[in-house]
Protein backbone atom coordinates (compact mmCIF):
# COMPACT_ATOMS: atom_id res chain seq x y z
CA UNK A 1 0.00 0.00 0.00
CA UNK A 2 1.23 3.30 -0.83
CA UNK A 3 2.15 5.92 2.32
CA UNK A 4 1.33 8.63 -0.05
CA UNK A 5 3.60 11.95 -0.76
CA UNK A 6 6.06 12.35 2.57
CA UNK A 7 6.71 16.07 4.00
CA UNK A 8 10.44 17.81 3.66
CA UNK A 9 11.02 19.20 7.11
CA UNK A 10 14.07 21.50 7.36
CA UNK A 11 15.28 23.19 10.69
CA UNK A 12 18.26 25.58 11.20
CA UNK A 13 20.93 26.12 13.71
CA UNK A 14 23.45 28.82 14.62
CA UNK A 15 26.92 29.00 13.83
CA UNK A 16 29.23 25.64 14.89
CA UNK A 17 32.37 24.79 13.64
CA UNK A 18 33.12 22.19 11.02
CA UNK A 19 35.12 19.70 12.78
CA UNK A 20 38.09 18.09 11.02
CA UNK A 21 36.37 17.13 7.76
CA UNK A 22 38.63 16.83 5.20
CA UNK A 23 38.34 17.05 1.58
CA UNK A 24 37.82 13.84 -0.71
CA UNK A 25 39.14 15.47 -3.58
CA UNK A 26 43.14 16.56 -4.45
CA UNK A 27 43.94 19.80 -3.63
CA UNK A 28 45.76 20.19 -6.73
CA UNK A 29 42.64 20.71 -8.75
CA UNK A 30 40.30 19.08 -10.23
CA UNK A 31 41.11 15.03 -10.14
CA UNK A 32 39.98 11.56 -11.92
CA UNK A 33 37.31 11.44 -8.99
CA UNK A 34 35.95 14.66 -9.80
CA UNK A 35 35.52 14.37 -13.73
CA UNK A 36 34.19 10.53 -13.44
CA UNK A 37 30.99 12.21 -12.84
CA UNK A 38 30.71 12.61 -16.70
CA UNK A 39 30.38 9.34 -17.03
CA UNK A 40 27.01 8.91 -14.57
CA UNK A 41 25.99 12.86 -15.60
CA UNK A 42 22.11 11.53 -16.20
CA UNK A 43 22.25 9.50 -12.99
CA UNK A 44 23.42 12.12 -11.33
CA UNK A 45 20.75 14.54 -12.72
CA UNK A 46 18.04 12.12 -11.60
CA UNK A 47 18.88 10.95 -8.27
CA UNK A 48 20.78 13.38 -6.46
CA UNK A 49 19.11 15.39 -3.85
CA UNK A 50 18.23 18.73 -4.17
CA UNK A 51 18.51 21.87 -1.62
CA UNK A 52 15.26 22.49 0.75
CA UNK A 53 14.03 26.54 -0.06
CA UNK A 54 15.34 27.51 3.57
CA UNK A 55 18.69 27.13 2.40
CA UNK A 56 18.54 30.08 -0.32
CA UNK A 57 16.32 31.90 2.41
CA UNK A 58 19.18 31.57 5.02
CA UNK A 59 21.76 32.71 1.89
CA UNK A 60 19.64 35.74 1.40
CA UNK A 61 20.03 36.61 5.44
CA UNK A 62 23.84 35.59 5.29
CA UNK A 63 24.49 37.33 2.08
CA UNK A 64 22.47 40.85 3.01
CA UNK A 65 20.14 41.49 -0.47
CA UNK A 66 17.41 38.69 -2.30
CA UNK A 67 18.59 36.62 -4.75
CA UNK A 68 16.51 38.03 -7.16
CA UNK A 69 18.08 39.78 -10.04
CA UNK A 70 21.71 39.39 -8.54
CA UNK A 71 24.54 37.94 -10.67
CA UNK A 72 25.27 34.48 -9.55
CA UNK A 73 27.95 32.40 -10.60
CA UNK A 74 27.27 28.78 -10.12
CA UNK A 75 31.24 27.35 -9.80
CA UNK A 76 31.02 23.65 -10.34
CA UNK A 77 27.72 23.26 -11.58
CA UNK A 78 27.60 19.93 -12.17
CA UNK A 79 24.14 19.23 -13.77
CA UNK A 80 22.56 22.02 -12.59
CA UNK A 81 20.39 20.98 -9.40
CA UNK A 82 21.79 24.05 -7.69
CA UNK A 83 21.75 26.13 -10.83
CA UNK A 84 18.28 25.26 -11.54
CA UNK A 85 16.86 26.73 -7.62
CA UNK A 86 18.70 29.61 -7.71
CA UNK A 87 17.49 31.02 -11.16
CA UNK A 88 13.82 29.83 -10.05
CA UNK A 89 14.38 32.36 -6.93
CA UNK A 90 15.27 34.79 -9.36
CA UNK A 91 18.74 34.95 -10.18
CA UNK A 92 20.37 35.75 -12.60
CA UNK A 93 22.95 32.69 -13.27
CA UNK A 94 25.88 31.54 -15.03
CA UNK A 95 26.74 28.07 -14.66
CA UNK A 96 30.65 27.25 -14.48
CA UNK A 97 31.06 23.62 -14.47
CA UNK A 98 34.31 22.09 -16.30
CA UNK A 99 33.30 18.71 -17.14
CA UNK A 100 31.58 17.81 -20.83
CA UNK A 101 29.45 15.33 -19.56
CA UNK A 102 27.78 17.37 -16.55
CA UNK A 103 28.18 20.34 -18.65
CA UNK A 104 25.89 18.45 -21.53
CA UNK A 105 23.19 17.51 -19.01
CA UNK A 106 22.71 20.96 -17.39
CA UNK A 107 22.60 22.36 -21.04
CA UNK A 108 19.81 20.21 -21.90
CA UNK A 109 17.47 20.63 -18.94
CA UNK A 110 18.67 24.50 -18.42
CA UNK A 111 18.91 25.70 -22.18
CA UNK A 112 18.38 29.47 -21.13
CA UNK A 113 21.17 29.66 -18.33
CA UNK A 114 24.18 30.64 -19.76
CA UNK A 115 27.07 27.59 -19.56
CA UNK A 116 31.01 28.39 -19.10
CA UNK A 117 33.35 25.42 -19.08
CA UNK A 118 35.86 26.39 -16.69
CA UNK A 119 37.43 25.28 -12.67
CA UNK A 120 37.41 27.52 -9.91
CA UNK A 121 40.90 28.26 -10.00
CA UNK A 122 40.54 30.10 -13.45
CA UNK A 123 37.21 32.33 -13.77
CA UNK A 124 36.83 33.36 -17.02
CA UNK A 125 34.95 36.77 -15.98
CA UNK A 126 36.30 40.35 -15.29
CA UNK A 127 36.93 41.90 -11.52
CA UNK A 128 33.89 43.05 -9.30
CA UNK A 129 31.20 40.79 -12.38
CA UNK A 130 29.40 38.59 -9.23
CA UNK A 131 27.20 39.26 -6.47
CA UNK A 132 27.26 35.99 -5.58
CA UNK A 133 29.78 33.00 -5.94
CA UNK A 134 28.11 29.44 -5.52
CA UNK A 135 30.11 26.36 -4.69
CA UNK A 136 26.72 23.53 -3.96
CA UNK A 137 28.17 20.20 -3.18
CA UNK A 138 31.66 21.24 -5.27
CA UNK A 139 34.06 23.68 -3.69
CA UNK A 140 36.27 20.31 -2.22
CA UNK A 141 37.25 19.49 -5.76
CA UNK A 142 38.98 23.09 -5.95
CA UNK A 143 42.75 23.97 -4.36
CA UNK A 144 41.09 26.74 -1.98
CA UNK A 145 44.82 28.78 -2.47
CA UNK A 146 43.33 29.51 -5.84
CA UNK A 147 40.17 29.61 -5.90
CA UNK A 148 39.09 31.60 -2.59
CA UNK A 149 41.05 34.72 -4.24
CA UNK A 150 39.81 33.98 -7.74
CA UNK A 151 36.24 34.19 -5.83
CA UNK A 152 36.74 37.47 -4.26
CA UNK A 153 38.31 38.64 -8.01
CA UNK A 154 35.41 37.88 -9.60
CA UNK A 155 33.15 39.15 -6.79
CA UNK A 156 32.20 42.97 -6.31
CA UNK A 157 32.99 44.75 -3.33
CA UNK A 158 30.72 43.19 -0.61
CA UNK A 159 29.55 40.24 -2.63
CA UNK A 160 29.40 36.84 -1.12
CA UNK A 161 30.92 33.46 -1.56
CA UNK A 162 28.63 30.67 -0.36
CA UNK A 163 29.87 26.94 -0.33
CA UNK A 164 27.41 24.19 0.88
CA UNK A 165 26.91 20.48 1.27
CA UNK A 166 24.42 17.70 1.60
CA UNK A 167 25.88 15.90 4.24
CA UNK A 168 23.44 12.23 4.89
CA UNK A 169 23.23 12.06 8.66
CA UNK A 170 20.08 9.21 8.63
CA UNK A 171 20.80 7.10 11.65
CA UNK A 172 21.54 4.15 9.20
CA UNK A 173 24.30 6.61 7.23
CA UNK A 174 27.19 5.52 9.73
CA UNK A 175 26.53 1.87 8.92
CA UNK A 176 26.41 2.15 5.02
CA UNK A 177 30.08 3.88 5.28
CA UNK A 178 31.24 1.19 6.87
CA UNK A 179 30.20 -1.38 4.85
CA UNK A 180 31.07 0.55 1.31
CA UNK A 181 34.64 1.53 3.46
CA UNK A 182 35.27 -2.45 3.50
CA UNK A 183 33.81 -3.28 0.10
CA UNK A 184 34.44 -0.40 -2.35
CA UNK A 185 37.68 0.22 -3.59
CA UNK A 186 38.48 4.23 -3.69
CA UNK A 187 35.68 4.90 -0.98
CA UNK A 188 36.31 8.16 0.93
CA UNK A 189 33.08 8.81 2.82
CA UNK A 190 30.71 11.32 2.88
CA UNK A 191 32.85 13.83 5.13
CA UNK A 192 33.48 16.20 2.41
CA UNK A 193 32.13 19.63 4.77
CA UNK A 194 35.93 20.79 4.38
CA UNK A 195 37.07 23.39 7.32
CA UNK A 196 35.76 25.71 5.63
CA UNK A 197 36.75 28.69 8.41
CA UNK A 198 40.11 27.70 8.56
CA UNK A 199 40.70 28.28 4.93
CA UNK A 200 38.70 30.97 4.54
CA UNK A 201 40.89 32.86 8.01
CA UNK A 202 43.94 31.41 5.73
CA UNK A 203 42.94 32.75 2.47
CA UNK A 204 40.60 35.44 2.54
CA UNK A 205 41.57 36.85 6.34
CA UNK A 206 39.41 40.35 5.65
CA UNK A 207 36.24 38.92 5.03
CA UNK A 208 33.40 38.36 7.37
CA UNK A 209 32.26 34.57 7.84
CA UNK A 210 29.40 32.65 9.10
CA UNK A 211 28.17 29.20 9.12
CA UNK A 212 24.25 27.72 9.48
CA UNK A 213 23.14 23.79 9.51
CA UNK A 214 19.79 23.46 8.02
CA UNK A 215 18.41 19.85 8.25
CA UNK A 216 16.11 18.44 6.58
CA UNK A 217 14.72 14.92 5.38
CA UNK A 218 13.15 13.15 1.82
CA UNK A 219 11.74 10.06 1.47
CA UNK A 220 12.81 7.59 -1.67
CA UNK A 221 12.31 4.16 -2.84
CA UNK A 222 15.59 2.02 -2.49
CA UNK A 223 16.55 1.72 -6.23
CA UNK A 224 16.54 5.58 -6.15
CA UNK A 225 18.75 5.93 -3.02
CA UNK A 226 20.95 3.10 -4.76
CA UNK A 227 21.00 5.40 -8.04
CA UNK A 228 22.41 8.00 -5.96
CA UNK A 229 25.16 6.23 -4.69
CA UNK A 230 26.00 4.94 -8.38
CA UNK A 231 26.94 8.44 -8.71
CA UNK A 232 29.06 8.86 -6.40
CA UNK A 233 32.41 9.56 -7.98
CA UNK A 234 34.50 6.29 -6.45
CA UNK A 235 30.95 4.12 -7.48
CA UNK A 236 31.61 5.62 -10.97
CA UNK A 237 35.48 5.79 -11.44
CA UNK A 238 34.63 1.67 -10.98
CA UNK A 239 32.62 1.76 -14.35
CA UNK A 240 29.51 -0.11 -14.42
CA UNK A 241 30.52 -3.65 -14.16
CA UNK A 242 32.66 -3.80 -11.23
CA UNK A 243 29.56 -1.07 -9.42
CA UNK A 244 26.65 -3.58 -10.21
CA UNK A 245 27.59 -6.30 -7.85
CA UNK A 246 28.56 -3.96 -4.70
CA UNK A 247 25.37 -1.93 -5.52
CA UNK A 248 23.52 -5.30 -5.30
CA UNK A 249 24.86 -6.21 -2.24
CA UNK A 250 24.25 -2.92 -0.59
CA UNK A 251 20.69 -3.36 -2.07
CA UNK A 252 20.24 -6.48 0.20
CA UNK A 253 21.55 -5.09 3.02
CA UNK A 254 19.14 -1.86 2.73
CA UNK A 255 16.09 -4.63 2.11
CA UNK A 256 16.53 -6.25 5.39
CA UNK A 257 16.28 -3.10 7.26
CA UNK A 258 13.14 -1.49 5.21
CA UNK A 259 11.37 -4.66 3.98
CA UNK A 260 8.88 -2.07 2.58
CA UNK A 261 10.95 -0.95 -0.19
CA UNK A 262 11.08 2.68 0.80
CA UNK A 263 13.65 4.94 3.39
CA UNK A 264 14.00 7.94 4.98
CA UNK A 265 17.16 9.97 4.11
CA UNK A 266 18.28 12.93 6.55
CA UNK A 267 20.36 15.40 5.46
CA UNK A 268 22.65 18.26 7.34
CA UNK A 269 23.18 21.10 4.77
CA UNK A 270 26.70 22.77 5.98
CA UNK A 271 26.44 26.23 4.61
CA UNK A 272 29.19 28.81 5.18
CA UNK A 273 28.86 32.89 3.96
CA UNK A 274 31.96 34.51 2.99
CA UNK A 275 30.73 39.00 2.41
CA UNK A 276 34.47 39.98 0.21
CA UNK A 277 35.96 43.14 1.80
CA UNK A 278 34.28 46.56 0.42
Amino acid sequence: MSKGPRPTLTRTHPVRPLGDRRPCGDHGGMTDFALSFDAVAAQYAAARPGYPPQLFSTLEDLAGVPLHGRRVLDVGAGTGIATRLLHDRGARVVAVEPGPGMGAQLRSSLPRVPLVRAAGEALPFAAGAADLVTYAQSWHWTDPARSIPEALRVLRPGGALALWWNVPDSPWSAEQEQRLAARVPGHHGFGVAVDTESLLAEFAPAAARAHRRIEWTRWVPIDAHLAHLGSRSYFAALGPERAAPLLAEERAELLARFPDGELEEHYTVELTVALNPA
